[in-house]
Formats: C-alpha cells, structure tokens, sequence
C-alpha cells in the first residue's frame, strides 16, 4: 500500500472514530538501509506532531552531493550507528521528484536533541533511507538531519 493510500485510508477511519496513527505508523523495515540518500531544499509544510514530525521538502534542481559530507562531524547517540559509514555511502536519489515528503523522529526525540521548531520555508538537509528500490511515494525517513549549521542524530537519544 503507498503512503498516500494510507494516509486516506486512516483519514477515513478517523472520520469512523477509529484512531490511525498507530495503524498508518511503520518501522524502520520498509527502509532501504544500505543505500542512504541525501536531501537537500525549503520545507514547503511541516507538520510538527506525533508519532513523527513530518515535512514536504522541495529540492532545488540540480541537486548536488556536498563534497564534504563524508568528512562532516556526527554527534553521539544512543543507537548503534555508523554515521561516518553510512556518511561515506550516501548517494542522491535515482528518481527525480521535486517534492518529497521526510519522516522525522517523534517529538520528544527531537526535544532531547534540542531541534527547534522547523517552519515552512526552512532551508534544511537531510539524510535518510527511501522505500526499497525508491518504490511507492517520494518518502524519506531522515536518520541525519542538518539545520542551520547543526547535525541532529534522529535514530535515538543523544549520549
């Protein structure tokens, strides 16, 4: 089922009295975690809730990998992650959408990591993990977030 799918069936069921979130929220298997990719453009909306906030990114046209981005500093985090590995593979995405809707953490990660508030038209980058094969919607689920000169590690806790 594709997001947008989802996202109608659980307006749906909400309109019905039946709470979706939890139906409509997935982990992190859906992922393609061995090819991370990289976004980069203006938040078009933002919707700062639970169970993740999420953003409409609009990418700028060409999109270009930083040359430095492999050598960039991570912060400490409580998940076992190998951000300079996964840093160092990154690639940009095959398909070529304009718009891509990016999965966040859940609002009390962001607020342990001190992430303020993202408004539209926030100038932000982000690296993440797309559906297999970059199948289904244009969804990204951030695992690095970059913002105003700042690195956020959204898989867990900072250390």
């Amino acid at each position: 089922m594709h997001r947008r799918d989802m996202m109608r069936a659980s307006a749906a069921l909400a309109v019905a009295g039946v709470a979706p979130a939890a139906w409509a929220h997935h982990g992190w298997s859906s992922f393609d975690q061995t090819r991370p990719l990289y976004l980069q453009g203006r938040a078009v909306s933002v919707a700062w809730r639970n169970p993740h906030a999420e953003l409409v990114l609009e990418l700028p046209e060409p999109l270009t990998l930083p040359a430095d981005l492999a050598q960039r500093p991570l912060p400490a985090q409580t998940a076992g992650v190998d951000g300079a590995a996964l840093l160092a593979k990154t690639v940009l995405p095959r398909r070529r959408d304009r718009r891509w809707q990016v999965e966040l953490a859940p609002l009390f990660r962001l607020g342990l990591w001190k992430v303020p508030e993202i408004k539209p038209g926030t100038t932000l980058a982000v690296v993440g993990f797309a559906f297999t094969e970059e199948r289904g919607d244009a969804l990204l689920r951030a695992e690095y977030l970059f913002l105003d000169g700042q690195t956020y590690g959204l898989r867990s806790s900072p250390v």
